[in-house]
């Protein structure tokens, strides 16, 4: 059928070309082509002649779409626009559209050696029939990761080719959340377009907007306005508001700390001896809750007694009763690293 159309083609080549010399220089073979398409074709003679249904129409049913090995489950993509050193690198070859090494090398293996035999039983053959579909749900695997490779970029993203591109067609600066947020719903790739997920996120960055904008026009309410025109008046107020009360709490701040950290001893600076501690001793006796004469009475003991102790005189000590082994222990700590006693008596 197919020789049969080639030399149809050919003697109707023929045909024109002879046509058209026979009718002078003045018509060239399209001219003619056109001529004859238009009256003996779709002119009166073809509708009278040609019927709108042909019979005996060829059907071609080696390859139905969809079906087992159909060309239609692996649709070839346009061949990757990247240079032959890159080529190299990630082992492409451009008119197979296949990669050295695919998804799933092995998955021929599967059919390389299967052979229909006249003598297979009703098993054999459902069993290489299984062997047929599990090899092409391979294919089928293989394409779909090729496909959201190429959709998303991914090896332009690998070679680095993409960052500039992605510059250029952001509109907006991506926030750090949105970054996470891709970041978390990266498996939702391999079900959605690049540009459904592109989509999905201006959307959701259109609703930030909008939620803001609602809040911001509720707040307009709440304060009386009721049309836009009066909105910069009252955002000029607002903002010389928050300006004055920002310039308040730092001059407030700015007296803090030139009074000093005299703050922090409130519930002690007022006792008596309070003007003896220094300031590492204040904190102790902050932090204990240990007033500073009570503080300063057992500092005394403890210093006196190691004292007596280095000069080989015995000594008991007799600690206040209110001096626990907690703050007795934090007390010594504190006297030893201060260089008041040795660590040998603490």
């Amino acid at each position: 059928m197919a020789e049969q159309s080639i030399v149809i083609s050919v003697a109707y080549c023929v045909y024109l070309r002879n046509m058209a010399a026979h009718v002078g220089a003045s018509r060239t073979p399209q001219e003619v082509m056109e001529h004859y398409v238009s009256m003996y074709i779709h002119g009166n003679l073809g509708k009278a002649c040609i019927p709108d249904t042909i019979p005996n129409r060829v059907t071609d049913h080696t390859c139905p779409s969809g079906g087992p090995l159909s060309p239609s489950l692996t649709t070839p993509l346009p061949p990757l626009d990247i240079s032959v050193a890159e080529q190299q690198q990630l082992g492409y070859m451009p008119l197979r559209d296949d990669y050295e090494i695919e998804y799933d090398q092995d998955a021929e293996t599967l059919i390389s050696g299967l052979s229909v035999n006249y003598d297979d039983d009703d098993v054999e053959i459902e069993l290489k029939r299984a062997h047929v579909d599990m090899y092409v749900r391979k294919l089928k695997e293989r394409q779909r990761r090729k496909n959201i490779a190429r959709d998303y970029n991914l090896v332009p993203a690998f070679l680095g080719k993409d960052k500039k591109e992605k510059e250029k067609a952001l509109k907006r600066k991506i926030t750090k959340e949105e970054k996470e947020l891709r970041l978390k719903l990266r498996p939702l790739y391999q079900f959605m377009s690049c540009k459904e997920f592109d989509d999905l996120f201006e959307n959701m960055h259109k609703e930030k907007m909008l939620r803001a904008k609602i809040r911001e026009l509720q707040r307009y309410r709440r304060n009386g306005i009721t049309k836009m025109e009066e909105s910069a008046e009252y955002e000029a107020a607002r903002h010389k508001r928050e300006k004055r009360k920002e310039n308040k709490n730092l001059a407030g701040s700015k007296r803090g700390k030139e009074d000093g950290k005299d703050g922090e001893f409130a519930a002690i600076e007022n006792l008596p001896g309070f003007e003896l501690l220094s300031d590492r001793e204040k904190v102790l006796c902050s932090s204990l809750n240990l007033s500073p004469a009570r503080y300063v009475t057992v500092k005394t003991i403890i210093i006196k007694d190691h004292l007596q102790k280095r000069q080989g005189i015995p000594s008991k000590s007799r600690l206040p009763s209110y001096l626990d082994k907690v703050l007795k222990k934090r007390i010594l700590n504190f006297l030893t690293e201060s260089g008041w006693i040795s660590r040998d008596a603490s």
